[in-house]
């Protein structure tokens, strides 16, 4: 590790902040540290640190523009962060610094240890931090009208279902959709995440007419620290128990959700309940040239932080054969973890029986679990063509085998029924209530 050089070169942000002027004498009064400018917001930082001058970068916590785009641009130009944060909220400029990538924090009550702080930040570089897997929300979360909706009590932790399968559509999004509307029957908080990188169809499956994308909503919030506190506003509700996170409204977009988003939403997710998420089918890096996003890093980032994995496959032996490949490619991915799996479309004319099929794909890697749903092609098509989930198109073969995985993966006590954070259904009623087409209540800008 190199020695920074002496006296440390700072930038310094404060909007004409009580404690900036304190801060200034405080370094005027040390020999190791020079002040190299006083920059008047975070544009101007961003253009001072791009000079490569500094060492390190001393901004509250609330100043405009902070967010983790800035403090990457800081980190790329070999500037430290260092946060000033507000007396009266500590703990809550702690948890936003840790949003957006800062590490070291100071109180505005104990700027004499503000000096110490930037050596130290300086001499011992360190990666930027993740978000608590605990973080709670902070306050109230604001709709686009601006309405607050009130955070409710703190529950069980949820877990992250995460459905993946081989290219072939295998039948990912109509497993993914299922299973959630299961465990929203059974009034587990449910949220159904649609994280495919090359153009999510869960908003299309289920008739949701959303205008903005839920995944690109919550990556602003997350590039802005403010996830956690918006999160409500990122989902489209379907009924009490169950919403949707929409996915990406044109593939191309794919670009725009930033490395560690997947794995930030996750954990705020589970901090609401269970998160089932339906991603894409490749496992590959991207091999792009550095500082551009992976394509397939949203599916990659699913599959590692998944609590349980589901692996969806066809019966026919293509989708077989594809199952088998992607079982070796998936236990090279993730080291071993076991999955579930689940073989799809399964009828009497293939010729094999379900144990046939079962001593083949155990061959292929670590099954926690077997399941065969049928080929029920009359259930799905009704639901598709509806715009409903499984379940609301009525009891079928389909649905059953559905209920039976879900027995598989719900814990023995389930949840308390769903916060009064979770968005308000779109058609209110029963839960076999017909869900007709589904439109966002509100406008937001893209």
């Amino acid at each position: 590790m190199s020695v920074p050089r002496s006296p440390l070169v700072v930038l310094v942000v404060g909007g004409g902040a009580a404690w900036e002027s304190e801060a200034l004498r405080r370094f005027d009064e040390r020999r190791d540290v020079v002040v190299l400018k006083r920059c008047v917001d975070v544009d101007d930082l961003l253009a001072a640190a791009s000079a490569g001058q500094a060492d390190a970068a001393v901004v509250g916590i609330d100043a405009p523009g902070l967010d983790a785009a800035a403090v990457d641009h800081l980190r790329a130009h070999g500037v430290q962060p260092v946060a000033v944060v507000p007396s009266d909220a500590v703990d809550a400029g702690r948890l936003r610094a840790s949003r957006v990538g800062i590490g070291a924090v100071v109180d505005e009550a104990a700027l004499h240890l503000l000096a110490d702080a930037v050596v130290a930040a300086v001499s011992t570089p360190d990666a930027p931090p993740t978000v608590p897997r605990h973080a709670p929300a902070l306050g109230a979360d604001a709709d686009a009208d601006g309405a607050t909706v009130e955070p409710g009590p703190a529950g069980p932790r949820g877990r992250a279902l995460v459905v993946w399968g081989p290219a072939g559509a295998p039948g990912r999004t109509t497993l993914a959709a299922a299973v959630a509307a299961e465990l929203a029957r059974r009034r587990r908080r449910t949220i159904l995440l649609d994280a495919d990188p090359y153009g999510g169809t869960v908003a299309q499956q289920l008739g949701i007419l959303d205008e903005v994308s839920g995944l690109l909503a919550a990556t602003r919030l997350a590039t802005a620290g403010t996830l956690a506190d918006g999160f409500a506003s990122v989902q489209r509700g379907l009924d009490q128990h169950l919403s949707v996170v929409t996915g990406l409204p044109r593939a191309d977009r794919w670009a725009e959700v930033r490395s560690g988003t997947l794995e930030h939403l996750l954990d705020v997710g589970r901090s609401h309940g269970d998160v089932v998420v339906d991603t894409g089918p490749s496992l590959e890096e991207d091999g792009l040239e550095p500082g551009r996003p992976s394509r397939n890093r949203l599916t990659l980032e699913a599959v590692v932080g998944a609590d349980e994995l589901l692996v969806v496959g066809t019966a026919d032996p293509v989708g077989l054969s594809r199952l088998a490949r992607g079982l070796v490619e998936l236990d090279e991915v993730t080291g071993g973890v076991p999955v579930r799996v689940v073989v799809n479309r399964m009828r009497p004319t293939l010729g094999w029986s379900e144990k046939d099929v079962a001593a083949m794909v155990r061959g292929f890697g670590r099954v926690a679990s077997l399941h065969f749903v049928p080929d029920d092609r009359a259930a799905v098509d009704r639901a598709l063509v509806a715009g409903r989930t499984l379940l609301e198109s009525g009891d079928s073969p389909v649905t059953r085998a559905v209920a039976s995985l879900v027995d598989a993966l719900a814990p023995p006590a389930a949840p308390p029924s769903a916060p009064p954070s979770a968005p308000p259904a779109t058609t209110p009623g029963a839960r076999g209530a017909t869900i007709r087409r589904r439109r966002a209540g509100r406008d937001r800008r893209r």
